[in-house]
């Protein structure tokens, strides 16, 4: 059974929506996807009142988003900043606080609907803790369903919780896919760009500097999520992601190099049908759906000419040069708590190649090795203190490897 939203979903939040305004709060406000969700929210003031924000560190631009769009409640994860955080947003009746507790508690505000764009593990307690009150939740986050799936999955399934995909590649497989139909699906392709070396030699990759990295041709995002294109860890972490979301068996599940980041991904069904969403490289498309999800809403988004874009190309991923596929392929196979494992080392593997500590190609390196250690039991973490545990010795054993690389 799909985890995503269904039909007989879609028509009851359809007749929510013509009934009232939908209160959001977003988790993450100051990261990009935050920003482009705001930015759709306010656009359409009458549509959407906001219940609460969230931010850990970027204080200035969270009272400037709290002054302008009037929260109830904003939140600064970092308790040395609440003192900035207060001072400005004085006078203006706005319910502040900070730290982790205040960033559960804005998830457990009653808003209808929840972006959970808190990037890495410190966006799983305050994720579960809108699934299990039952919200709408458009997951941004790749930690709750790449370190915490089958816990998260299960939460979803007690609470009737809805997820909506907000990564383009999954927003693209959620507009095309009968989800009470799986059956009818032949196999799912993830789309990816290729990153800045998809052309590039073994060798030139090996000397390439984390500028280079990070220079992605098509998507303006953080340095991490650009170094994870660039190894294609993004990917594989996209893999273990639709595994969890389109349950339809690892292997029905296929990856191919489309440079041009139009066709976001597609489903394949058994009449032989190849359904494809398609768009500009712009994340307030995938938002914007699951934000007015089941309806469209309108967005400044660039309209796709396909006569100037002439062609569209298409290539098998290079698993010599992108071992990192392989790698999370093998951890998505292995279950358990190996997932988490990935993520935590490959998280540590980025920060030191960010750091020149170690080269690009040493990223997947690291990884493979951390995984090769065999730190796990074989059974899925019960708990989110079971997940961060892991999760802890996984970084601290890439991080061995790390000042072992380094010397």
């Amino acid at each position: 059974m799909a985890v995503t939203a269904t039909r007989t979903q879609a028509q009851r939040a359809a007749t929510a929506s013509a009934a009232s305004r939908r209160t959001v709060s977003v988790l993450g406000s100051t990261g990009s996807v935050g920003v482009s969700t705001l930015d759709l929210i306010a656009r359409e003031p009458d549509r959407f009142d906001l219940v609460a924000i969230t931010a850990h560190k970027n204080v200035k631009r969270l009272i400037e988003q709290a002054r302008a769009l009037r929260p109830q409640f904003a939140v600064i994860g970092d308790m040395l900043l609440y003192d900035e955080l207060k001072a400005g947003l004085e006078g203006t009746g706005i319910e502040i606080g900070a730290g982790r507790n205040a960033v559960i508690e804005a998830a457990l505000r009653p808003a209808d609907w929840v972006m959970a764009g808190i990037v890495g593990t410190a966006g799983l307690a305050p994720t579960l803790a809108a699934v299990r009150r039952g919200a709408a939740v458009a997951l941004a986050n790749k930690e709750c369903l790449v370190s915490a799936g089958p816990l998260f999955l299960a939460e979803v399934a007690k609470s009737g919780s809805t997820l909506l995909p907000v990564d383009s590649e999954h927003n693209a497989i959620f507009q095309v896919l009968e989800a009470d139909r799986l059956h009818a699906v032949d196999k799912i392709i993830l789309t990816a760009s290729g990153g800045p070396f998809r052309l590039t030699s073994l060798d030139d990759m090996a000397k390439a500097t984390p500028a280079q990295a990070v220079a992605h041709p098509r998507w303006d995002m953080g340095a991490k999520i650009s170094v994870d294109s660039a190894t294609l860890f993004n990917k594989g972490l996209e893999l273990i992601e639709a595994a969890y979301l389109f349950p339809v068996g690892e292997d029905r599940i296929e990856i191919i190099i489309h440079p041009e980041s139009i066709i976001h991904s597609m489903v394949a069904y058994v009449d032989g049908s190849v359904l494809a969403q398609l768009g500009a490289p712009d994340m307030r498309t995938p938002i914007s759906y699951a934000l007015g999800w089941p309806e469209r809403m309108q967005t400044p988004c660039a309209r796709l000419n396909l006569a100037e874009i002439g062609a569209l190309t298409f290539s098998e991923p290079d698993p010599v040069r992108f071992p990192a596929l392989r790698l999370a392929r093998q951890a998505l196979k292995a279950g358990g708590a190996v997932p988490t494992i990935l993520n935590a080392a490959n998280e540590i593997a980025v920060a030191a190649f960010l750091g020149g500590h170690i080269g690009f190609l040493g990223i997947a390196g690291i990884v493979e090795k951390v995984l090769d250690l065999g730190l796990d039991n074989g059974l899925p973490p019960a708990n989110l203190d079971e997940i961060y545990e892991i999760d802890r010795i996984a970084r601290l054993k890439a991080e061995d490897f790390v000042q072992i690389s380094s010397r």
